[in-house]
């Protein structure tokens, strides 16, 4: 083993198993999970792979040094961010479908403090639908999410006056858009 990569002597206490999982997932055994490696080992609770935009987003969460990877200690922190985005979808499906509708969209994002109109609403379905059901998945609910907030961090930053309207200019709409490392 290569301690110098970030492998631990041994297993955290309070979570014996998560070093176990973060070994099986480091299929190169570098000491880091990458956005193609962390893919293959999450559930989006269907047969296909998790979104790999959501990968990218979550690694670049968590990754400290820019490296595009996550050591086993920023992995235990994307462990209790992903499972705490279960608890929340898992709250907001309803229906138990394993994914989000519209209406369960509108209640969950009314719930996290977003006035938005239905055509909004719309759009976002259109947008984060990958299966083309009119429905939302896990791991696509997760990237809506972190869309939203970090457009609207980038927002307020500008909305200085608080009174919900700013004036950018096209750059600058472009570098808070892109900033967030996001695919729109």
């Amino acid at each position: 083993m290569n301690y110098a990569h970030g492998y631990p002597p041994a297993a955290p206490p309070q979570q014996p198993n998560l070093w176990q999982i973060f070994q099986n997932v480091d299929k190169d055994r570098s000491g880091q999970i990458t956005t193609n490696e962390l893919q293959t080992a999450l559930s989006n609770g269907t047969w296909n792979p998790f979104n790999p935009e959501t990968c990218r987003l979550m690694i670049g969460m968590f990754d400290s040094n820019g490296d595009g990877a996550i050591n086993f200690q920023e992995f235990q922190a994307l462990w209790q961010y992903v499972n705490d985005w279960t608890k929340c979808f898992r709250s907001f499906d309803r229906d138990n479908s394993g994914n989000i509708d519209r209406g369960e969209l509108t209640q969950a994002l009314t719930q996290f403090g977003y006035r938005l109109s239905d055509g909004f609403y719309t759009l976002l379905i259109q947008k984060f639908d990958r299966s083309h059901t009119g429905r939302i998945n896990f791991d696509d609910f997760i990237q809506l999410c972190v869309v939203l907030q970090t457009l609207t961090a980038s927002f307020r930053d500008k909305d200085t006056d608080r009174d919900g309207v700013i004036t950018i200019q096209y750059e600058e709409f472009l570098k808070m858009v892109t900033h967030g490392a996001i695919k729109l």
